[in-house]
Parts: C-alpha cells; structure tokens; sequence
C-alpha cells in the first residue's frame, strides 16, 4: 500500500511539473482559480461562524 502511495505521488508530480513546462499560463490560470475558490471558502465560513455569534 505504501508502495502505491509513492507511486501515486511521483505519478502526480511528474503530471504538474509537464504541465507547467509545457503552458505555464494555464498553470498560472490554474492555480488562481485554486486561490480564489480557497479564498471564497473561507469567506464563507467566517460569514457563517459570524452569523452563529449574532
């Protein structure tokens, strides 16, 4: 199992590292669309947990 778990890992690292190298702009895209949905998430909850104080 743990030799799956490396490989997986390497399989996916190998995968990002392709990406960027071959269109670092959608790599650049990719990784905003990323950043804004963790920014928004958080948002969310600091809305929520805001609204269960009041």
């Amino acid at each position: 199992m743990v030799q799956a778990k490396k490989v997986t890992l390497y399989v996916v690292v190998v995968f990002v590292l392709y990406t960027i190298i071959n269109s670092p702009d959608r790599a650049a895209d990719l990784v905003q669309v990323g950043f804004e949905g963790i920014s928004s998430a958080a948002q969310g909850v600091g809305a929520f947990m805001t609204e269960l104080v009041n």
